[in-house]
């Protein structure tokens, strides 16, 4: 880890929050991003230093109206939550135990919440349990990152559930896809935190349902509704990333020894580095920019930029990009699909789909 704090310099490392592990589930394959946040180099400020700041976050309203409606669904011991959980997840009883795990103060909660979860995994005679506020940590390249799921269920049989409460409206059973997926990447960081407790406990870590309980308000009304999502996806894009970020000495290996993404604080806390020069350090590593990156990672419009400046305006989006096994443009895939470009190593058999995809369509055309 002495090259990764190097790359960092003598800036603290930044801390991960579950949006920001959700994050580097979305974007897989980018090696600048996999080196920044191994060593915890605050990817925002970096981004305001170089004149790019990050066009996203959320505004005071959305903050002041996701609490108040969190407030609502948690309201007299998640009296609400409740009556969707004995719906969704078939309770064959009336009432549960609640357990508010803030209560303990902060420097005991993750202590409180192990023993919690290791008592209800051993007792097979609990009948149901809601865990409010516990505390999870999931260690991120070398680091321990401390997670506050928004609640979770221990349901009759064993079985830990996740829930997720967003504010976003689910509105004839249709909610935002973009909102959907985001909230689906944040929870399975929470499933794979608590599987990994349970593991380090001795127990089935399988014990935490796939299945995560997603609470949004319906229509217009604050009235709540849920739902489950299956995050098996997202754990195994995330599971991959996690273990590609253990293995960054692959990555750094590759870097000249005097590169280093040090923002050069002075006394007043602020970035003394010349722009320019952090910006060459930055292009000396690989980034894989999409345009799905404007809504997730905070050096977007800096990688945007380089994109446009090498010529790549005609990238595709990720989606697209994963389909076609890594080909990134336009060009590129119109050049494998009518054989004036040659495929990469790994790319034969994209390639041969490109091309009978390309005869196909001469056919319909003629």
């Amino acid at each position: 880890m002495n090259r990764l704090d190097a790359l960092r310099g003598t800036t603290p490392p930044k801390p991960h929050d579950a949006r920001a592990i959700a994050a580097l589930a979305a974007n897989p394959g980018c090696a600048r991003r996999a080196l920044l946040d191994g060593a915890g180099i605050d990817k925002d400020a970096t981004a305001r230093h170089l004149g790019f700041p990050a066009p996203f976050g959320q505004s005071p309203f959305a903050i002041t109206r996701g609490n108040a409606f969190e407030a609502l669904v948690k309201a007299d011991g998640c009296a609400e939550l409740l009556r969707m959980l004995r719906e969704l997840l078939e309770l064959p009883v009336a009432e549960v135990a609640y357990h508010d795990v803030e209560n303990v103060g902060a420097h005991l909660r993750h202590a409180h919440t192990r023993a919690l979860f290791d008592r209800a995994a051993r007792d097979e005679h609990d009948s149901g349990t809601i865990y409010d506020h516990p505390l999870l940590g999931l260690e991120i390249a070398g680091h321990v990152a401390y997670l506050e799921p928004d609640v979770v269920a221990f349901q009759l049989g064993g079985r830990f559930h996740i829930v997720e409460i967003k504010s976003f409206a689910v509105i004839d059973g249709q909610a935002d896809p973009a909102a959907v997926a985001a909230a689906a990447r944040q929870a399975a960081v929470y499933v794979l935190a608590l599987r990994r407790m349970l593991r380090e406990l001795g127990h089935d870590p399988l014990r935490v349902a796939h299945d995560v309980v997603l609470v949004c308000p319906e229509n217009f009304a604050n009235r709540p509704v849920a739902t489950l999502v299956d995050v098996r996806r997202q754990l195994a894009v995330l599971e991959r990333q996690l273990s590609r970020m253990t293995g960054l000495d692959r990555l750094v290996e590759g870097l000249p020894e005097e590169l280093t993404f040090d923002l050069l604080p002075g006394e007043d806390g602020l970035p003394t580095r010349p722009a320019a020069e952090l910006a060459d350090a930055l292009r000396r590593t690989t980034a894989r920019y999409a345009p799905d990156c404007l809504s997730t990672c905070d050096l977007c419009f800096f990688c945007r930029d380089e994109a446009r400046q090498e010529g790549a305006c005609d990238l595709l989006g990720r989606q697209v990009r994963d389909e076609l096994g890594g080909v990134a443009s336009v060009e590129e895939a119109l050049g494998l699909a009518d054989g004036t470009r040659a495929p990469a190593e790994g790319q034969e058999e994209i390639a041969r789909l490109l091309r009978n995809a390309e005869r196909l369509r001469r056919e319909c055309l003629a």
